[in-house]
């Protein structure tokens, strides 16, 4: 029991880690910030299987969360389905090798306009 509930609770901070720190996302700085833009560049969609999409309550639209938080968590893919500026959202995966890319994305580099690993900022 202790053993599936910790690991439960990493796949679950892990879900919420990788909605923000995944390759694509792109953060706006000072005066620059735009809420919609904010939304849909540096939150991202992670598709599920509908099994997980319950377990998680619909955690994978992060986005659609973001552009509006009242939109209860049944309703999300609803909302992101009838918006096509919802549907080519910023995307990253449950796969092995995406959870690793995005575990090692530690630093906003404001000259790249990107996340780097730490080892990435030092060779800019």
């Amino acid at each position: 029991m202790i053993f599936w509930l910790s690991r439960n609770k990493f796949v679950g901070s892990y879900l919420f880690y990788a909605q923000h720190n995944f390759p694509a996302a792109r953060y706006q700085e000072g005066g620059a910030f735009d809420f919609v833009e904010a939304a849909l560049t540096s939150s991202s969609y992670i598709p599920m299987n509908p099994l997980m999409r319950w377990f998680t309550a619909n955690i994978g639209y992060h986005h659609v969360h973001h552009l509006n938080a009242h939109i209860p968590f049944y309703r999300l893919p609803e909302a992101m389905a009838k918006l096509p500026e919802l549907q080519s959202p910023a995307m990253t995966y449950l796969w092995p090798t995406e959870i690793y890319r995005c575990l090692r994305l530690k630093l906003w580099d404001p000259e790249k306009q990107r996340l780097v690993r730490y080892s990435g900022l030092r060779n800019s």
